[in-house]
């Protein structure tokens, strides 16, 4: 299962107790105050793991709580912290309060960490207050409260290459071709229903990571069809690639339908790197040399491409390593 956003609660320990004590042993005169501090409440912490590709963990445990400060104690003992709790995510999760609308953070890459509720405060011990006036303090300060929060979590897949293009237009079936991964491949739309991640070599020492996220139709970006939901794993994408079948009633319209959904969902999109790739050519008498002119003039970079045959791809691949760097 493919769990991408999920809500929720988040809620920091509370701080210890200050305490009141005063220091009373044989052959010590005049001992004076020695109640401790008390322990910091532990923070909530989410983390991006390397291990996590998707937050269904998240989806089955809704509350998360980490431990209280411990009270402080006599003879200047403090009270142990409280445990932080660690929520892990996948890299590219997107944090945000739903009370306030802020977005806390992104983490981005592995090992990334952000405090989502910071734990209550220490309580302060008798022995703090102690001074020239004041040689038998009886203050002490309570432990702060720990922050709470809901939160809607949001993984956006940090991929090099995004595939964009409309139901059956070959996305899955090239990235089944390029990479290892196996997505669903059938004659019939919408096969892919989740995003698939893929490993691309490039050359002899390079590779990126390619992802195909489920087809485009009109009005995807008011959540028709499948794409709204995913367009947002495109987001992060260096470099976008359109797949255009050629063997679609009007190729052309197509391409500006795709540009369209995209400029709608977000403009800055459209200021990425893009490459235009003709899918199906082995459907047409000539294949990929004889895919029509007006075609490969309506996009800067254009890929005619046959994804059974092989055809292609070599030229696509290499003018996709060009454009990441």
């Amino acid at each position: 299962m493919f769990i991408d956003h999920v809500i929720i609660e988040v809620a920091a320990g509370d701080g210890g107790d200050g305490c009141v004590a005063f220091r009373r042993e044989k052959y010590v005169p005049k001992g004076g105050p020695c109640g401790g501090d008390g322990g910091k409440g532990g923070d909530v912490v989410v983390e991006a793991s390397p291990h996590i590709s998707t937050l269904i963990d998240l989806h089955y445990k809704r509350h998360y709580k980490s431990g209280r400060g411990r009270h402080g104690l006599g003879k200047s003992q403090k009270g142990a912290d409280g445990e932080d709790c660690v929520i892990a995510v996948p890299p590219g999760t997107v944090i945000r309060d739903i009370d306030t609308s802020v977005v806390l953070g992104e983490l981005i890459e592995a090992g990334d960490r952000l405090v989502v509720a910071a734990g209550g405060r220490a309580g302060r011990g008798n022995e703090k207050f102690k001074s020239s006036r004041d040689r038998a303090p009886r203050k002490f300060t309570y432990g702060g409260d720990g922050g709470k929060r809901r939160l809607e979590i949001t993984l956006k897949l940090v991929a090099d290459v995004g595939l964009v293009g409309e139901p059956n237009a070959g996305k899955s079936t090239l990235i089944s071709v390029v990479s290892a991964a196996q997505p669903k491949v059938a004659a019939y739309p919408f096969t892919t229903k989740t995003p698939v991640l893929g490993i691309v070599r490039l050359g002899d020492f390079d590779s990126c990571v390619m992802v195909d996220i489920p087809g485009l139709i009109e009005g995807a970006h008011e959540g028709k069809g499948m794409g709204k939901e995913f367009l947002r794993h495109v987001e992060r994408c260096r470099v976008l690639l359109y797949l255009v079948d050629v063997t679609a009633p009007d190729p052309a319209a197509g391409y500006h339908m795709l540009k369209n959904e995209l400029l709608r969902y977000d403009p800055a999109l459209l200021e990425r790197p893009s490459i235009l790739v003709l899918t199906k050519c082995d459907v047409i008498e000539g294949g990929v040399k004889a895919v029509d002119e007006a075609l490969l003039e309506i996009h800067e970079r254009t890929a005619p491409i046959s994804a059974v045959k092989k055809e292609g791809l070599k030229e696509l691949l290499s003018m996709v390593e060009n454009t990441l760097r």
